[in-house]
């Protein structure tokens, strides 16, 4: 890889530059992104991207190997050379390490877009806690072969990972899954593999799907304490094939009212898109993977939508610090969604949602965080847009709902196998409730039973 590629952003918080570093000043940095998300260091080079000239190989070996003495435990690293007419560069790779590192006089480091930061005893504690749960992503899958790999999902990855990066990848697929963690040494499918391009990953992680509800009115239950969902699906399969599933779900039961602009109609959704997709996409990359039997859901009212995954917040991330730093729990994960384009750039996300939802007349998003779980609301605005006026009776009605009362408006009658037709990609149970939700409001009548069963207008 050329320099130029390395220095291209600057000091970021992946890439410290240091001309002629003090052995205590690079421990603090080798310390600070192997407690993070890993980072390179380049030695012999300004801040400008110019190499010095004084910088000598034989230095950069007893530079390192001090720097280490320094470092509890001491820190993973591998180092590449640049030349130049002007001389040598280095830069020192640290990847992301699965330990709690420190320096010689206790202090723990991670890495932040502001450079190394020192953590208290409280955050200190908390990524500890996430260090010590061990690499679930590297874990291999018991019973699962290579065979369990979906080759259509895999080649749909390097599709959007070449795009992604402008250029051929330049190593077979067997290469790359196993330089993205996804395979073994050995060829076994990790758990990352099995959650990014297994074909029924749930076989082996039940809990890796997602399920979505929605409820009738802002209360999770009905009447008389029943069940107040009028939809309920299980979202099976590879991760970008739960997103993608989910996505279009979301697509047709948050559309919202038609907006007039001058002569135009125009429908719009209820929640901004990106803040949706943005939410959804971090529950379902950033969840703890462990917890048998819980899954990401995603719940649906009439003024609000909850985005939950298991987990609290990783590492030394909290409420205070949302916004401006970033730690991965699942960083195979997150790189996968990141080359499949999902994520737009590592790192950002919360501002951006924020952002989007202020920005389209809602209320901030609300996070609540516990021990076991973390979750994002999205609360419903004004939007600022002028609406049309809108009926009573169609207040809180889904898309389908309204096409089966448009049906019944011209055919009289609507049976359960004639609104299956109109829908045919919801499950029977959801049509029901739909169906049951119109009759309770008074809107249908069911005439029949059993197979003879059918609806008019009320």
């Amino acid at each position: 890889m050329p320099l130029s590629s390395v220095l291209r952003h600057g000091t970021t918080a992946v890439l410290e530059i240091m001309s002629e570093p003090a052995a205590r000043e690079l421990a603090e940095t080798l310390v600070a992104f192997a407690n993070s998300e890993g980072g390179t260091v380049l030695i012999g080079v300004t801040q400008q991207g110019e190499v010095t000239g004084s910088l000598l190989l034989e230095d950069v070996d007893s530079l390192l190997r001090a720097a280490q003495n320094e470092c509890r435990p001491p820190v993973q690293t591998d180092w590449e050379k640049f030349e130049d007419r002007a001389g040598i560069a280095v830069a020192i790779r640290v990847p992301r390490s699965s330990e709690l590192h420190s320096l010689s006089d206790g202090r723990v480091l991670i890495r932040t877009s502001t450079g190394n930061q020192p953590l208290d005893g409280g955050k200190i504690g908390q990524l500890a806690a996430t260090k010590t749960s061990g690499d679930l992503e590297g874990e291999i899958v018991a019973g699962a072969t290579r065979a369990d790999l979906d080759e259509d999902v895999i080649h749909d990855y390097i599709k959007h990972r070449t795009e992604r990066l402008g250029r051929d990848l330049g190593r077979s697929e067997e290469e790359l899954l196993r330089s993205i963690g996804a395979l073994s040494a050995r060829g076994e499918p990790t758990v990352a593999g099995v959650l990014l391009f297994g074909k029924e990953p749930q076989f082996y992680l039940p809990q890796s799907g997602l399920t979505y509800v929605r409820f009738s009115g802002t209360e999770p239950h009905g009447p008389g304490g029943q069940a107040g969902y009028i939809r309920r699906e299980d979202l099976n399969g590879a991760l970008a094939r739960v997103i993608e599933s989910t996505w279009t779900l979301l697509l047709q039961e948050i559309r919202g009212e038609a907006v007039v602009r001058g002569l135009q109609r125009e429908d719009r959704l209820i929640y901004p898109k990106s803040a949706v997709r943005e939410a959804l996409v971090n529950a379902v990359c950033h969840r703890d993977y462990r917890p048998s039997g819980r899954r990401v859901e995603v719940r649906q009212f009439d003024d609000r939508l909850e985005l939950s995954s298991p987990g609290g917040l990783p590492g030394y991330i909290t409420l205070d610090n949302i916004v401006d730093e970033h730690f991965s729990r699942n960083p195979r994960i997150v790189n996968g969604l990141f080359y499949w384009q999902y994520i737009e750039e590592l790192g950002l996300g919360v501002d951006r949602m924020i952002e989007e939802m202020v920005q389209n007349g809602h209320p901030q998003p609300e996070f609540i965080a516990t021990p076991h779980s973390f979750t994002v609301i999205l609360k419903r605005g004004t939007g600022g847009a002028q609406r049309r006026a809108v009926p009573e009776w169609e207040r809180g009605m889904n898309e389908r709902q309204l096409r089966a009362l448009q049906y019944l408006q011209q055919h009289a009658r609507i049976t359960n196998r004639e609104y299956h037709e109109l829908c045919p990609d919801v499950s029977p149970e959801t049509l029901r409730l739909d169906l049951n939700d119109l009759t309770d409001k008074g809107l249908i009548m069911k005439i029949g039973d059993k197979k003879g069963t059918y609806y008019i207008l009320k």
